[in-house]
């Protein structure tokens, strides 16, 4: 095929005030990106946004698979809370509710 450019799995990004962190997640917009490098500010740097991710995530509160997933950007973490939070993905996988983080696959991005 002619037309095409490559997977999508990772995009390039420039980071945001304060850079990004190899495997910290961040918001850009509506999409997580999990930065494959750490980069300051301004600096290009390879983000992952498909996938199943092992991720930070509030505990208190057990997942069933393909539950949906938000990113609390306030407490960088996902959270089944819908309310103020954007939608990230779903659990790829049951999580207990004492686990300090859970397997997400994440939405492809639009």
């Amino acid at each position: 095929m002619r037309n095409f450019v490559q997977p999508g799995h990772t995009l390039d990004y420039i980071a945001p005030a304060g850079g990004v962190v190899s495997g910290n997640p961040i918001l850009i917009g509506t999409v997580l990106v999990i930065p494959a490098a750490t980069a300051k500010e301004g600096e290009l740097f390879a983000g992952t946004i498909e996938g199943v991710i092992a991720l930070p995530c509030a505990t208190g509160t057990a997942w069933t698979p393909h539950v949906a997933l938000h990113w609390d950007d306030t407490n960088k973490r996902v959270t089944t809370t819908a309310t103020n939070n954007q939608k990230i993905g779903m659990a790829a996988a049951a999580k207990a509710a004492p686990a300090a983080s859970g397997n997400v696959k994440l939405l492809p991005a639009v």
